[in-house]
């Protein structure tokens, strides 16, 4: 097995990740990323503080991916335990926050993602960056094209492909592998943003107030349970996690109705009746300061304002109703590249137990470009590693069924 040579494609979570397995126990490994550098959405993320994991219990983590049942052994294998323990091994000492999410203490990516390339370069691990994979021949070799356009092809004893999703295109996930694949008969669920804004046809009014926070409100669909955070007013829409959390919801009912509409619960905090009598008429009080008061700053009043006739602004039982449950329609989700991350990819049927493709012999496919969807909180990273590790796994147990030649 020591004479074996592997392929990674794409220098993401998953395949920095499958790389390490394999390096680790003795394999040679190149690793091919068409961008200039290594990690780049893992240094995107970390700019505001890397949420690299979830603290949360097994169960509750696992029902956090729609593809639990499948992604459960992998999970298993690397939990956040786990990536809290790995981390530590690179030097990066990790905290909890409140809200269960874990970060590395030092809150950026960069000292990680440092760390994690130079063992990797002391285990051999060859980078080959502005290098695009373009697919297989017919004799099974890789195909690549270098910056300057030249080509060339070079035998592996086994490929991980791990080159993402379709957010994010000027970071590396641009769609173009999974589209080879796709025309390669292997069975591609079509790419759908996730993780991302909606698009709300909204009034000049409302257009004005873009960029201001929509703080604490709960959010939810028909037959979907509310989730409370917060959101932006955007000049197309909805922004922020509330959305991030019902994304997967709002693209299924858009996939099977044609549209989607959530409801805001302005004050989830506030019940309707106690609301109401907040907003009875009080004298020498504007009706802007009396709402202020209620709790309705000036973008929850706008919203109120934006569907509720003005002729009923002075009614407090239907301000109270409406803020209670205040509808939305959606008329589009954000564009995939604006979206943090996508659904859709390799579907599990074109893939064995240990992430083989069954129509290309020796050819692994693991992280975002695999058909599964989680919201963001951590979640994302988690099941990028553990994929990586599985496929680096499936690689080795693969050449010592002597598939090496």
């Amino acid at each position: 097995m020591l004479t074996a040579r592997v392929a990674v494609i794409g220098a993401g979570a998953a395949g920095l990740m499958a790389a390490e397995v394999l390096s680790q126990a003795g394999v040679m490994v190149d690793v091919y990323e068409h961008k200039p550098s290594a990690a780049r959405k893992i240094l995107m993320a970390g700019k505001g503080g890397l949420n690299i994991t979830h603290s949360e219990p097994f169960a509750a983590l696992l029902g956090r991916y729609d593809q639990s049942d499948w992604l459960q052994p992998m999970l298993e294998v690397f939990d956040a335990t786990a990536i809290v323990d790995w981390m530590a091994g690179l030097g990066v000492v990790s905290y909890v926050g409140t809200s269960g999410r874990v970060f590395p203490a030092e809150m950026k990516a960069a000292p990680l993602v440092r760390a994690w390339l130079a063992r990797l370069k002391s285990d051999g691990v060859q980078f080959f960056y502005r290098h695009r994979w373009l697919g297989w021949t017919d004799d099974g070799q890789q195909w690549f094209e270098r910056a300057d356009g030249s080509q060339f092809t070079q035998q592996y004893s086994a490929t991980i492909l791990a080159v993402g999703g379709g957010s994010w295109a000027r970071l590396g996930s641009d769609g173009q592998a999974l589209a080879y694949l796709q025309q390669q008969q292997i069975a591609i669920q079509p790419l759908q943003s996730s993780n991302c804004g909606v698009q709300v046809t909204w009034s000049p009014f409302l257009q004005a107030l873009a960029g201001q926070p929509l703080k604490r409100v709960s959010a939810w669909l028909d037959q979907v349970t509310p989730v409370v955070s917060d959101a932006m007013l955007t000049e197309y829409g909805l922004e922020g996690g509330v959305l991030y959390a019902l994304s997967r919801p709002i693209r299924q009912q858009f996939n099977t109705q044609g549209q989607a509409q959530i409801f805001l619960d302005l004050l989830p905090n506030t019940s309707q009746p106690e609301l109401a009598e907040r907003l009875q008429p009080k004298a020498k009080q504007s009706q802007a300061n009396l709402w202020r008061k209620a709790g309705l700053d000036p973008v929850k009043s706008a919203l109120i304002r934006e569907i509720l006739p003005k002729s009923a602004w002075s009614d407090p039982v239907q301000v109270a109703a409406l803020a209670k449950h205040l509808p939305i329609t959606i008329s589009a989700l954000q564009p995939m590249d604006e979206a943090i991350s996508t659904a859709g990819g390799v579907t599990r049927e074109a893939l064995d137990a240990q992430l083989m493709l069954t129509q290309q012999a020796g050819v692994f496919c693991c992280g975002e470009m695999l058909d599964w969807d989680a919201p963001t909180g951590g979640y994302l990273l988690t099941a990028c590693f553990a994929s990586g590790r599985w496929a680096g796994h499936g690689v080795l147990d693969w050449l010592q069924q002597d598939h090496a030649g």
